[in-house]
């Protein structure tokens, strides 16, 4: 479990959200192995999916950059030991008239 490893690096996540987000992760940990990127993220992406509606992204690594745009409210980057987690709802862009 994660219970005092994970380290919020960035968030602007509601509090509950936060807690579920270090949640699905540590269940993605006891499934897979951690050099499993590919398996953790589809987990936690599947996961939030499933609780939130669907366009969730997740990025699990040790070693990744990124820029995006996200839904505001759904940002949260933490590290458990070596590995990074990323996970954010994309904003969705409206055409132009």
């Amino acid at each position: 479990m994660l219970e005092g490893k994970a380290l919020i690096e960035d968030t602007d996540m509601p509090l509950k959200m936060q807690i579920q987000a270090m949640a699905s992760a540590s269940r993605a940990l006891d499934l897979y192995d951690v050099s499993d990127c590919e398996s953790l993220a589809a987990h936690i992406k599947k996961e939030f999916d499933k609780r939130y509606g669907n366009g969730w992204q997740c990025v699990v690594g040790s070693n990744f950059g990124c820029f995006f745009t996200h839904t505001k409210g759904s940002f949260i980057y933490f590290t458990v030991e070596t590995l990074n987690f990323l996970i954010f709802k994309g904003a969705s862009s409206r055409p132009s008239c």
